[in-house]
C-alpha cells in the first residue's frame, strides 16, 4: 500500500475525481491505440490518404508517439508538453479521418455516418489532449 501511495503523490494528480479521470482516460486510450498501431499495422495502413509518403514508417512513428503521449501525460514533468504533443499528432493524423469520410467506398464495412462522425468525434480528442495542457491539471507543489 505504501508503494501505491509513493506513485499516486509522485504523479501530482490534480484534485477531483472527474480531472483524474480525464487524465488517465487520455493515458489508456492513447496507449491502447498506441499499441493498436503495432498489433493491427494493416488497418492503419488502409486509412492513409495515397498521396502520402511513408505509409509504414507513418504507422508505427505515430503509434509510437501514441504510446510516449499517454505514458508522458501521466508524468506531471511532462504532462503539458505531452498533451500539445498529443494535440499535434491529432492534427497530423486528421487528413486519415478525412480520407476515410471522402472515399466510403474503400471502407464498406463503415457505415458512412460513422466516417463524418469520426470527424467531429476528433474534435472531442483535440479538447482532451489540450485539456492536460491547462494549469488545473499541471500545478507543481
Amino acid at each position: 500500500m505504501n508503494f501505491l501511495s509513493n506513485i499516486l503523490i509522485a504523479l501530482k494528480l490534480p484534485a477531483g475525481i472527474w480531472k483524474n479521470f480525464v487524465l488517465f482516460g487520455l493515458s489508456v486510450f492513447f496507449i491502447y491505440f498506441g499499441i493498436d498501431h503495432f498489433i493491427n499495422p494493416d488497418f492503419y495502413l488502409s486509412i492513409m490518404p495515397p498521396s502520402f509518403p511513408l505509409h509504414e514508417e507513418a504507422v508505427y512513428i505515430s503509434g509510437f508517439f501514441e504510446i510516449v503521449g499517454g505514458i508522458g501525460v501521466l508524468i506531471p514533468r511532462f504532462r503539458k508538453i505531452a498533451g500539445w504533443g498529443l494535440v499535434a499528432l491529432l492534427i497530423a493524423v486528421y487528413p486519415a479521418n478525412i480520407y476515410m469520410a471522402i472515399t466510403p467506398e474503400a471502407f464498406p464495412d463503415i457505415p458512412v455516418e460513422m466516417l463524418y462522425f469520426r470527424l467531429v468525434l476528433q474534435f472531442l480528442f483535440f479538447y482532451w489532449a489540450y485539456s492536460v495542457t491547462r494549469p488545473v491539471f499541471n500545478l507543481v507543489s
